[in-house]
């Protein structure tokens, strides 16, 4: 496993809620296989290996409660415990020694998060939306990058890139100058104020507006952007979960909640999103160096970079190394 002292006590998105049904699902979390599945218990995770050689229990199914190894047939209780060695007497005593090696599990927003050492936060990053009955939620395809996650994390936080690579969408070159704004960095984590875009389809339906952006970066690897319709006060909010795969490898889940237009089909919203991450592909895979550099003397920056370069001293003070230079 890649260490990072500091991502290893975060709650990382892993998978959405509903790719984890009766059978296991296996994923890949900082380089480690891991393995997700659900009992009576509710949610668990545990590294994707059987103690007895070593299959991917991913690979197994569910029974009563326990999760079984293909190759095998060794049963696992929740705990992690093994319950069940088919090819001993069951008279004899099963060693300790036969469990699986688990971590930390819990759902929250809609997806499945995993905490691979214990830290000091009891839950992961609220997403306030999420509880509000006036906002409708609609979930996006996981989106998998070439890319480290905190070059992931910048690259939505640039709001001046958004008249260029997105243009005739989320920008128009023609209008490319970024008001000015601040950003507060608290233990919280980081907040924009409000930075006025104009957008000429801001959300896919084709409707341009100049939108007000509050960008908060809530975990290192977990931001939300909330952008309000001043005219209307119609709000469209992003919950955008980077899960570290490998260094220069990440996983993208994209949460939307909006409190409007309720009538159309959430795919045009989500199909919108997948489009957006598509260009910021491009880009973001043929970025050099790949991983984010955290020295700012490395390369030049404008006022309206204030926000990624106060991410970028952030994880400075957290002491994180994972996907950084």
């Amino acid at each position: 496993m890649n260490q990072d002292a500091v991502l290893m006590k975060e709650w990382l998105p892993a998978a959405y809620a509903t790719d984890v049904k009766d059978a296991p699902f296996g994923v890949i979390l900082m380089g480690e296989r891991i393995v997700l599945f659900r009992t009576s218990e509710g949610i668990h995770a545990w590294k994707d290996l059987c103690i007895h050689r070593g299959a991917a229990l991913s690979l197994g199914k569910v029974v009563d409660d326990t999760l079984v190894c293909p190759y095998h047939g060794w049963r696992y209780d929740g705990t992690g415990g093994c319950v069940l060695i088919p090819q001993q007497n069951p008279n004899q005593a099963i060693t300790k020694q036969a469990r699986a090696i688990t971590y930390e599990a819990c759902e929250a927003n809609g997806i499945i998060w995993v905490r691979l050492e214990s830290g000091s936060a009891t839950r992961p990053p609220v997403f306030t939306e999420f509880e509000d009955e006036s906002f409708h939620m609609a979930f996006c395809d996981t989106y998998e990058l070439k890319a480290a996650a905190p070059r992931v994390i910048e690259n939505f936080l640039d709001v001046g890139h958004l008249a260029f690579l997105h243009e005739g969408y989320l920008g128009d070159s023609a209008y490319p100058e970024i008001s000015d704004y601040t950003v507060n960095t608290s233990e919280e984590g980081i907040r924009s104020s409000e930075i006025d875009v104009f957008q000429p389809d801001p959300d896919g339906r084709g409707r341009p507006v100049t939108a007000r952006y509050i960008y908060e970066v809530l975990k290192p690897t977990v931001a939300r952007l909330k952008k309000t319709d001043p005219d209307t006060s119609s709000t469209f909010s992003i919950l955008f979960a980077v899960m570290p795969v490998q260094p220069t490898v990440s996983k993208v889940f994209v949460v939307l909640g909006r409190n409007y237009a309720f009538d159309v089909p959430d795919k045009q919203f989500t199909d919108f999103q997948t489009l957006i991450l598509s260009q910021d592909e491009i880009v973001l895979e043929s970025q050099r160096p790949e991983l984010l550099p955290l020295d700012l003397q490395a390369e030049l920056h404008l006022k309206c970079d204030r926000l990624s370069i106060a991410y970028r001293k952030w994880l400075v003070e957290l002491g994180m190394t994972w996907g950084t230079a």
